[in-house]
C-alpha cells in the first residue's frame, strides 16, 4: 500500500527508514556456508543504514524480517526518463553483517567456492523504503514515539541485480547494480503479441 499522501506533506514528517534485501540465485550461487544468527542457513541478508537515534536499537523488524545495521552507502537511484538508473552500493567491510555471516568478504568467498569468480552477480538486491512512523512497536522501547505502526505503508519497492563487483578492499567492498529489465539478452516487450490483442500489428503481420 502506498505512503498516504499526508504522511508526506507532513509538517514534521518521521525519517524515512531504508531498508535491503540481499537475495542469491540458487542456481549461480547454489547452497553457501552462510547462516543467520541462530545457525539456519539462508539466501537472504538483510540490512539498513538507518541512525540508531531513530529507533534506539541496531537492528530493525518489518513485515517480521529483521534487517541488520551495517554501514553502507547507496547512491544512483534516482530515475531519469532517458535512462534507467544504474545504482551504486558500497558496504563496510569492516562490519560484520550478523553473527555467523560476518563481513562482505565473507560472502563472497562463501559464493565464490560454488561459483568461481562470482563475486554475487545476478544476486537480486530489493530496496525497501517506509516511514519510522509505521514501524512496529518492537523496534522500540515502549509504543512507536512517531505514529501508528502498519506494515502495508511503504513506497514501491525497487528491484535490481548485481551487475558486477567494483571493488573490495579491507575497508569497504562496491557493487554496481542494473535494473532487472536492463540486463543482457532482456527484451521489451517480453511476449509476442497478436492481431486480436493489438490490432494495429496486422500491418506486419502475416
Amino acid at each position: 500500500m502506498p505512503i498516504p499522501v499526508s504522511s508526506l506533506q507532513s509538517v514534521n514528517p518521521s525519517p524515512i527508514i531504508e531498508l535491503f534485501e540481499l537475495t542469491l540465485d540458487s542456481i549461480l550461487h547454489g547452497t553457501t556456508t552462510i547462516q543467520d544468527p541462530s545457525g539456519t542457513d539462508i539466501t537472504t541478508i538483510r540490512f539498513h543504514n538507518n541512525t540508531k537515534d531513530t529507533t534506539g536499537q541496531d537492528s530493525i523488524v518489518w513485515n517480521g524480517n529483521t534487517y541488520y545495521k551495517m554501514p553502507i552507502e547507496a547512491t544512483g537511484f534516482k530515475y531519469d526518463p532517458k535512462q534507467l538508473p544504474r545504482p551504486k552500493l558500497t558496504i563496510s567491510n569492516l562490519a560484520i553483517i550478523a553473527t555467523n555471516i560476518g563481513n562482505m568478504s565473507n560472502v563472497l568467498n562463501a559464493v565464490n567456492e560454488v561459483t568461481f569468480a562470482n563475486d554475487l552477480v545476478g544476486a537480486t538486491l530489493k530496496r525497501r523504503r517506509t516511514l519510522a512512523e509505521f514501524l512496529p512497536n518492537s523496534n522500540f522501547t515502549g509504543n512507536n514515539p512517531y505514529g501508528t505502526p502498519d506494515n502495508t505503508q511503504e513506497f514501491p519497492i525497487e528491484e535490481f541485480q548485481i551487475a558486477r563487483k567494483s571493488l573490495e578492499t579491507r575497508d569497504v567492498v562496491s557493487f554496481d547494480l542494473a535494473a532487472a529489465i536492463d540486463n543482457f539478452n532482456v527484451r521489451l516487450p517480453k511476449r509476442q503479441f497478436l492481431p486480436g490483442e493489438f490490432p494495429g500489428i496486422g500491418d506486419f503481420y502475416s
